[in-house]
């Protein structure tokens, strides 16, 4: 299979509000809409992301619920160029975006903030992609050995450079083997102390790029994985399987 990250999704409780913020502070544009008729999809990214880099994706429900965030998603990062951690940070204080965790707080290598609905974005330096551009997205798991297995066995992914190795917690990065620097990575949270996590359910999922939707089912299928939505139950436009944790993986194809 393909394996290039496609997409993350979140929900949002305001789609005009999420849109605006997201257009206004990190300058994305609409890349493409699904209207339904309970709910709407919308898919944002800068306007030169990278053939393979990976866009966001706003859900919103036409019924006003509400989200929970839970714990067990950490946060999207989105990359700023390696010499503007601080300079970007401050544009986005200036705008008016809430002062999360700010570049000193993290060392100076890292920074945080919040969109309108809690989701935590992080702040990267890189010397490669599009300004803003989505650089990885962070889960938690309660098994580092497993969730490594759950991505080179289901997906063919390798861990690629980024591991960091705390006190209380390691991240690792995978990506599939041959993925472009601009590609979105997922990144692997491990803490040691064994603690669990609610999956909330204010993200949505990771879609994963295949190039045949049912050859990619059938081999997923062969290696174990959750049968959560098959493609014959989604009209065959995608499908869903899941983590050893429960987080959401979409299938889908791009022309």
């Amino acid at each position: 299979m393909d394996g290039t990250l496609d997409h993350v999704m979140i929900r949002v409780e305001d789609l005009e509000e999420s849109l605006d913020w997201y257009q206004t502070h990190l300058n994305y544009e609409e890349k493409g809409r699904w209207e339904a008729d309970t709910f709407t999809n919308v898919f944002l990214g800068p306007e030169d992301v990278h053939e393979d880099g990976a866009l966001l994706e706003l859900t919103y429900n036409h019924d006003g619920r509400t989200y929970e965030i839970g714990d067990a998603w950490g946060h999207i990062a989105v990359r700023v160029p390696e010499d503007a951690l601080q300079e970007s940070y401050d544009q986005l204080m200036a705008e008016g975006v809430e002062d999360y965790r700010d570049p000193e707080s993290c060392g100076n290598r890292y920074a945080f903030v919040t969109d309108p609905d809690g989701h935590e974005i992080e702040i990267v330096k890189r010397d490669h992609g599009a300004k803003w551009s989505i650089d990885h997205t962070m889960i938690r798991v309660e098994d580092a050995d497993e969730a490594l297995g759950y991505w080179t066995r289901k997906f063919e992914y390798t861990e690629v450079p980024g591991r960091w190795e705390a006190d209380s917690f390691s991240n690792y990065f995978v990506a599939p083997e041959d993925a472009p620097d601009e590609a979105m990575k997922v990144e692997l949270t491990y803490n040691y102390d064994g603690r669990e996590y609610t999956m909330g359910d204010g993200w949505g999922h990771v879609a994963v790029r295949v190039d045949d939707l049912n050859d990619a089912w059938d081999a997923l299928m062969t290696r174990e994985a959750p049968d959560y939505r098959d493609p014959a139950s989604c009209d065959h436009n995608y499908a869903f399987t899941k983590d050893q944790d429960g987080h959401e993986v979409e299938l889908v194809t791009r022309d």
